[in-house]
């Protein structure tokens, strides 16, 4: 592979002249003709068995270079992007000047590359620290979410159904009064104010007492799912069963031992307090780095070619179809039940993919600008902090991740420090 020439287009944008010369192309003609062969049917020879220059005059001559470019062309914009020194983030339009076996392959190839970057005034950036005080209302909030996790439910026949209830009915959906599919059932558990079902069904249950019979009238929404029901009026026959609540166990020094290493409740609510005020520092922490994100984004001067973000969305696309399948959920099943499309699920991650393509180059610049380095020991140790979390060997990782990869995390991390140690911290009022 030759670089011909390497000439800027347009912002953002070059133009690489590539050339295979002419004794690497006809052996990929050649490989072409090997491969294709097998499948050509000429008259008077065994299938697979034709000659090259005969199968070349019924043909034509370029009749094995459509294979051939298609062998060649990757490997060869790679090596030109290479030798060219610009830093690609995409490969654009595609033109061949020449195929020919007395001159090899030459094109025109368009690329992408990564945007001049400027940046000022990163140190210094003020932001707002909002700082939450533990009341105890937070800490009873906390135990209750315990005690919930370690609650019973139980019978209840002396009133009438309350919201938080669990009712356990018959019922059956007619619109028109005409039974429709799927709307019946029998010894349903309802949870009563959880929104289970349409707005106005468990509300209306509220009240009602065990062994009653009654009807229920609801508007089914203009977005349900079952396009026969969009915006019907629907009447609901009810049957109560039974009344089940849940009961919490009581908030004392054997629950307490119960749940925790703790041996009273003083000593438990204090342990409650000290976790919550480590989690509001954290959350304050992070509020602050989001606002110098934000300010950096500001700040950052480029003209951004916009296939830098369709490649950060196909990553995070392809990352979210990943969790999914790791979850036993194919992307195409998922848009099944939600109504996404491709399309739809693009859109979403595109907020988020756009500013981290900003911050990255923010934060590449700073790095440049003060000179960040990640050493080799950093690098190590990052690593080795990932074999740990994965449970692999430290070889396994490197073989999966990106050394120069994990050097840029590293370094984007100290420039975000160094913004984050410079900045000036003002309480909020």
């Amino acid at each position: 592979m030759n670089l011909k020439a390497s000439t800027k287009k347009e912002t953002n944008k070059w133009e690489l002249e590539i050339e295979v010369p002419a004794a690497e192309f006809n052996a990929a003609v050649n490989a072409a003709y090997k491969k294709d062969v097998k499948s050509i049917n000429v008259p008077g020879f065994r299938k697979g068995k034709a000659p090259k220059a005969i199968i070349e005059k019924m043909y034509g001559e370029g009749v094995f270079f459509e294979t051939a470019v298609d062998n060649l062309y990757r490997p060869a914009v790679m090596e030109a992007v290479e030798a060219s020194g610009l830093e690609v983030v995409a490969i654009a339009d595609m033109e061949i000047v020449e195929t020919s076996k007395e001159n090899g392959f030459i094109f025109k190839q368009t690329v992408v590359v990564k945007p001049e970057v400027a940046i000022e005034g990163y140190k210094g950036i003020e932001v707002t620290k909002t700082s939450k005080e533990v009341t105890d209302a937070d800490i009873d909030a906390e135990i209750k979410k315990v005690q919930d996790r370690n609650s019973r439910m139980v019978n209840v026949d002396n009133r009438a159904a309350f919201t938080g209830d669990t009712a356990v009915i018959d019922f059956e959906g007619f619109v028109d009064g005409v039974a429709f599919e799927g709307g019946k059932a029998e010894n349903y558990e309802l949870a009563l104010g959880a929104g289970q079902f349409i707005p106005g069904f468990e509300d209306q249950i509220v009240g009602h007492e065990i062994g009653e019979e009654f009807d229920i009238n609801v508007t089914f929404p203009e977005n349900y799912q079952a396009e026969e029901l969009k915006g019907k009026d629907a009447t609901f026959k009810i049957k109560l069963h039974e009344l089940k609540t849940k009961e919490l166990p009581e908030l004392d020094d054997e629950f307490v031992k119960d749940v925790s290493d703790f041996d009273t409740v003083d000593e438990y609510k204090a342990s409650i307090k000290a976790d919550l005020e480590k989690k509001n520092e954290e959350a304050a922490k992070t509020e602050i780095d989001n606002q110098i994100i934000d300010a950096l984004i500001e700040k950052l001067q480029a003209e951004i070619p916009q296939e830098m973000f369709e490649s950060e969305i196909d990553e995070n696309v392809n990352n979210f179809a990943y969790r999914l399948q790791s979850s036993g959920l194919d992307i195409q099943t998922y848009f099944k039940y939600t109504g996404l499309t491709p399309e739809s699920i693009r859109e979403q991650f595109k907020d988020q993919s756009e500013k981290n393509v900003k911050v990255r180059l923010a934060l590449e610049k700073i790095v440049a600008l003060e000179g960040i380095e990640a050493t080799d020991e950093e690098v190590e140790a990052e690593f080795q902090k990932l074999a740990d979390t994965y449970q692999m060997k430290v070889e396994e990782v490197k073989a999966v991740v990106d050394a120069k990869q994990m050097k840029a995390d590293i370094t984007n991390e100290k420039a975000v420090a160094l913004v984050r140690d410079s900045a000036v911290v003002k309480e909020a009022e």
